[in-house]
This record gives structure tokens, sequence and C-alpha cells, in this order.
């Protein structure tokens, strides 16, 4: 049975890095890396840099704190398109942008990425990078992916307090919410610009959402779920 995504008030993060063996990366390498090897063949951009799973993880109070481990991208690829085995999941941040005249700014992946096609909001999957002082900082994560995606810099914004968690299964989304007094069409021209004058842009398109009426069948659940909330006056 297909279940809606739920959506959590989460006021505050409190995520370590505490790393340890991951035993489906362990126990299927040799399945993963010729999974990998193909994958490069189809989409040779792809990079096989380490990233952070979430392993552990409770929300009580207002307050969502976690455990990551570090892995490789092959086997983080494997286990997404495998199925999401339990044991992990793939916990990232996301920001969503909402212009002065009330739309949403998404991105469309470009067809070299691993989500080709798909419509995200701005995100990437936690990495080494993002730890301090044995901490996975996932608001230093958001900006950067912001910066990275869009051109965009978050001081610019002014960020609604707390984040909503968007738990899909083994996927769990974190989501900022970054407001601007510029209009959809504004934001979108100046992401466009940026997508233009980078050599290998991460998405292809920038979509604006103003209601329902604007979804698409490429944004993931979650996308959808969140949005919908917000609609609704959530």
């Amino acid at each position: 049975m297909n279940h809606r995504p739920s959506l959590y008030r989460v006021d505050r993060l409190e995520l370590a890095f505490t790393p340890k063996p991951w035993d489906f990366a362990i126990e299927r390498r040799a399945e993963i890396d010729a999974y990998f090897a193909d994958l490069q063949r189809e989409k040779p951009a792809l990079w096989n840099g380490r990233v952070l799973l979430l392993y552990s993880q409770v929300l009580a109070e207002g307050v969502f704190r976690g455990a990551y481990l570090e892995t490789d991208y092959a086997s983080f690829a494997a286990w997404r398109r495998w199925g999401r085995l339990e044991g992990v999941h793939d916990c990232f941040g996301a920001a969503a942008i909402v212009s002065g005249d009330g739309g949403f700014l998404l991105g469309r992946m470009a067809p070299h990425t691993f989500n080709a096609g798909k419509i995200y909001f701005p995100a990437g999957t936690p990495d080494p990078d993002d730890i301090a002082d044995g901490k996975v900082d996932l608001e230093f994560s958001v900006r950067r992916e912001l910066k990275e995606e869009t051109g965009l810099d978050a001081a610019e914004f002014s960020a609604e307090p707390g984040w909503t968690a968007a738990i899909d299964g083994e996927l769990i989304v974190l989501i900022k919410v970054l407001r601007s007094s510029q209009s959809a069409e504004a934001l979108r021209v100046r992401m466009l610009d940026h997508l233009a004058r980078d050599k290998q842009p991460e998405l292809s398109d920038i979509r604006v959402v103003h209601g329902p009426g604007d979804f698409d069948p490429a944004m993931p659940r979650f996308v959808t779920a969140f949005l919908a909330q917000r609609f609704a006056g959530g």
C-alpha cells in the first residue's frame, strides 16, 4: 500500500557523525561495483565520492536527533535503485524557496544526474564537508546546495524558524523555507542565468509552483505533500 508521506514540525536538529560499517556496502560490494560501472558508462559525469546516510533517528518534543555513517556514492546509488532496504535512511536538507508573490521555485534535474528529470527543491545528499566538530550541519548543506544549484545566496532570504520533516519510508527530507521579497519570475530569471553560465549545471530548468494546479508527476511525493500542506495554509 502506498501511504502519503508524513509531515512533522521540527524546531531543532541534533545530528551527529558517529561512523560505523554499513553491512549492505560490505556484503554486496561486487554487485555494487558492477552496477556503478554500468551506471557510469551511461552517465560519465557521476562521481563515486563520499556521502552520509542516517542510521539512527528519533523525533521528540520538536527535536530531530540522529546519527550518520559515511559510505561511497556507488553503494548509496545501488541501495536507492534496489529498493531502499531497511537499516539506513536517505536524510538530507532541502531549500523551499518562496517568492514575494507566493510561488515556490523548484529545479528539474539535468540529464547527466542520477535523478534526471525529477523536479526537486534545491537539495543534496550530505557529505563529509558538512561535518563540523562531530556534528552534521544540514543548514550548511542547504546553503551550499542552494548556491551550487541556483547561484542564490541563502543570506538574501528570510528563513522561517525550524524545519518540516517529510518522511516517506526510508526517505527523510528536512525542508527549510526561505522567503524572498522578489517575484517568482525575477528569481527564476536569476536562476536560469546561473544555469546558462555553469559548464555542467545540476539543473536543466526552473519551475514555479503557485498552487496544486502546477504539480507535475516528476515531483517526488514529499514535494507535493509539503506543497499541498502549505497551499492549504498548513
